[in-house]
């Protein structure tokens, strides 16, 4: 039975990108994010730490360290210099699972600030570890006794250009403020994800970040023209193009965009626009197989033109524990199904966002009419469209709570894989039975972007060993690599996949990384130990 209304939203222009009215949700889940990271954190016994030309850290001396401090008061001010206890929250990630005090954190305002700590690093060998939100998974922000430089006053809008569809940014600008500038003019920066009201700009460049829309819009290197970048030796690198076209060489920026700060500080970003879709039509949809959601998602490309920007996979369990650890939780039917899709198509044109007489909006119709169709053919098994924009929220916090939910035990294996879409079926079932043979014991919680075929794949593993963890990561890979995937998706290497970069990744790739690392970073302090196995 599919459940409708008239009208989609109270307004056909409504937006989940609209930062003025943050639902409850996404006001909880900041505060998750920042509670997080305010906890006092532990002294690491590696007091404060120095990098030699091979990225190998060693301690620096106390006097050299106070020196050091000092001359960074002198280039950004001593309120933006914290040691100590002032440091903490830049110690620990929000999983908790990586954690350690950092010789300091250093906050400069500006790229010639930024340029300046930076030289001063260079000249004195000493570890620099970039951080935007501290929102990662994988601890690419890990920083114990070594600088952290934070760009979080660089979080300017500086530009918001219409005519252009593009926006210039500091890479410390918050995800969510983006969204608003752009909103105030009737586009949308398409990038979005459940941190996005603290992720920042320069992480997710950092990260390659990716998301419930890069099915539509592709994921932040697709979304990004221009870069401006802080080198290792404190060099300026102007890369702040606006062209869509530019043949003139290599193409630099990709180099620094999914680098996770190894090569050098991002601290600004010429990005796209889209036009602001002027309706949604937003579901649940429920049916006999995962299969048979990929067939719903070419459909609906087919009714729409396309115009399919999110297609999120939650199974049964994944409902299960929505409702167990959320608050007013509800279920998305009366009954229970094992395979759940969240689907948002959204209209740009007047055309299909234009109420009819009787209220309705095409682009619902397409939805409910490709629904009806899978109904009477027994491949769509229930269906939910929402009626007004609490619902859809209402939708959109069910999936989004993802990250949250995949930390509800621990020991906890974030698997972050991607495989060709028609081979996700494949991946899940093989997945299980590999990890079954393994650990028995072993549980799994599944949620997946299944239109671009990134699957978060979560073990909570019977015992809590590195040989083991490890080797269920390992399995998990084997069934990856098996269907031509990848096994890092959207959440990037950091500390937490090195060794799947060793196991993985093509010898003569990770030999290219490693000169062009030597090449940028001769000095080896930028983000020491991350990435590069």
């Amino acid at each position: 039975m599919i459940m409708t209304a008239a009208r989609a939203f109270e307004s056909p222009c409504a937006s989940r990108f609209e930062a003025a009215l943050p639902s409850d949700f996404e006001i909880a889940l900041t505060k998750a994010f920042r509670n997080a990271l305010h906890r006092p954190v532990p002294q690491d016994p590696l007091d404060v730490t120095r990098a030699d030309a091979r990225g190998t850290v060693a301690p620096i001396p106390g006097e050299d360290a106070m020196d050091l401090i000092d001359r960074l008061r002198h280039i950004v001010g001593d309120a933006h210099v914290l040691t100590g206890a002032a440091a903490d929250r830049y110690g620990r990630d929000w999983t908790g699972k990586y954690e350690g005090r950092p010789l300091a954190a250093v906050r400069p305002a500006d790229t010639s600030q930024t340029a300046k700590v930076m030289r001063l690093a260079h000249e004195t060998g000493t570890p620099v570890v970039p951080m935007a939100g501290n929102t990662g998974l994988m601890g690419g922000a890990h920083a114990p006794g070594q600088l952290v430089l934070s760009i979080e006053r660089l979080n300017a809008v500086r530009e918001v250009r219409p005519a252009a569809r593009i926006a210039i940014v500091e890479a410390g600008c918050i995800l969510s403020d983006l969204h608003a500038a752009a909103e105030a003019h009737d586009l949308v920066f398409p990038l979005t994800f459940g941190a996005r009201g603290s992720a920042r700009i320069g992480g997710a460049l950092s990260t390659n970040a990716g998301g419930s829309n890069v099915l539509r819009y592709g994921n932040t290197r697709a979304l990004t023209l221009g870069i401006e970048v802080v080198l290792p030796t404190g060099e300026v690198l102007d890369l702040m193009s606006a062209l869509h076209k530019d043949n003139s060489g290599y193409d630099l920026k990709d180099l620094f965009i999914g680098a996770e700060g190894t090569l050098g500080v991002i601290t600004a970003a010429v990005v796209k626009l889209a036009p602001k879709p002027r309706a949604y039509a937003t579901a649940m949809v429920a049916l006999p197989s995962v299969a048979d959601a990929l067939t719903l998602l070419n459909r609906l490309q087919e009714a729409t033109g396309g115009a399919v920007e999110a297609f999120e996979y939650m199974p049964g369990h994944y409902i299960d524990a929505h409702l167990a650890h959320v608050d007013g939780a509800r279920p998305p039917f009366a009954e229970r199904h094992e395979v759940n899709v969240m689907v948002e198509v959204g209209a740009t044109a007047p055309r299909d966002a234009t109420p009819s007489d009787d209220g309705s909006l095409p682009i619902v119709g397409y939805l409910e009419d490709v629904l009806a169709e899978m109904i009477e053919a027994g491949t769509v098994t229930d269906a939910t469209v929402a009626q007004n924009e609490a619902q859809r929220r209402e939708i959109w916090a069910r999936r989004e709570v993802a990250g949250e939910l995949c930390v509800t035990r621990k020991p906890a294996i974030l698997t972050d894989v991607s495989v060709p879409t028609d081979r996700v079926p494949d991946f899940l079932a093989r997945a299980s039975q590999a990890v079954a043979a393994r650990d028995p014991d072993c549980a799994e919680f599944v949620v997946s972007h299944l239109g671009d075929g990134n699957v978060h794949l979560t073990l909570w593993p019977s015992r809590d060993d590195e040989a083991h963890l490890d080797a269920l990561m390992e399995t998990v890979e084997d069934v990856t690599q098996g269907l031509g995937g990848s096994f890092s998706a959207e959440h990037g290497i950091g500390l937490g996949k090195r060794a799947s970069m060793a196991r993985r990744k093509d010898p003569v790739a990770l030999d290219v990384m490693r000169r062009i690392k030597a090449a940028l970073d001769p000095g080896g302090i930028m983000n020491p130990g991350k990435v590069l196995p």
